[in-house]
């Protein structure tokens, strides 16, 4: 067994997400975006890093925290008020940040898509949803009334302290054709993708008020199930790998927004 260093759990994981070949917004940053001392003893995951997730993380005695949007999401910000008190905590704690973004949405086993299929009973058979050419999103077909994938959607995000909404679903639809697109899914590239591919439902975090009123006149239903729930599944894998290959606990830190 590896020892548990920063730099070993790091080019293990950038290994298994394919860090470098993934192209993502600048402002990701993917990657180890603070280091630490010591060897990595508790690994605590969570969607966003706040300073409520700091501190939970330092309640759970956690030396590592593996996040999805990480600490520079905002761009670049003056190192005061709330933004130093994050990093004073960090540092006072010896907590190191690793980040994935697009890597863990698009990865085939811990990515946020292919873990919201599972959770939904969907089995994916392609890709969905390129950026720069590659394929964040999954989707598939299936014969399930459109109502009842909308009451597992309800299901699952009401677990992470969020509401699901739809547009509008008939009583007797039934949805053949799938695509799911985490977090920010609704936009016209998707809403266009699923359109010229046969997608009838479109299953995502969130999306723009506009994609609700165009997705009807398409043919689709839209079921936007949180940005936030939609994305806990993949940092929770990717905390559990770690902790597995080094036998080391972790937590999951729930920080819900409500969007």
């Amino acid at each position: 067994m590896s020892r548990a260093t920063l730099t070993s759990i790091a080019e293990k994981l950038d290994e298994l997400l394919g860090t470098k070949a993934i192209a993502d917004y600048p402002n990701a940053l993917n990657g180890v975006q603070l280091a630490n001392r010591g060897d990595i003893t508790r690994v605590a995951a969570s969607v966003d890093i706040s300073r409520t997730v700091i501190e939970r993380t330092i309640a759970a005695r956690a030396n590592l925290l593996v996040v999805h949007h990480g600490m520079f999401w905002g761009g670049l910000q003056p190192l005061r008020g709330t933004r130093y008190e994050r990093l004073r905590l960090l540092f006072e704690h010896d907590i190191a940040v690793y980040a994935s973004h697009l890597p863990l949405d698009a990865h085939p086993e811990v990515g946020n898509n292919v873990l919201l299929a599972r959770e939904l009973g969907l089995e994916p058979s392609g890709g969905f949803a390129e950026f720069r050419g590659v394929t964040i999103g999954v989707r598939g077909e299936a014969s399930i009334p459109t109502s009842a994938l909308l009451e597992r959607a309800r299901t699952f995000v009401r677990h992470h302290g969020g509401d699901t909404r739809a547009t509008d679903i008939g009583p007797d639809r039934v949805t053949r054709c799938w695509a799911i697109c985490t977090g920010a899914g609704a936009s016209a590239e998707t809403l266009a993708e699923a359109s010229s591919t046969g997608v009838d439902t479109l299953i995502v975090g969130e999306g723009p008020h506009w994609t609700a009123v165009d997705a009807p006149e398409e043919g689709i239903v839209i079921i936007y199930a949180g940005h936030y729930a939609t994305e806990t599944l993949g940092v929770r894998a990717l905390a559990g790998r770690i902790a597995a290959e080094y036998r080391i606990p972790w937590s999951f830190i729930e920080a819900p927004t409500g969007l």
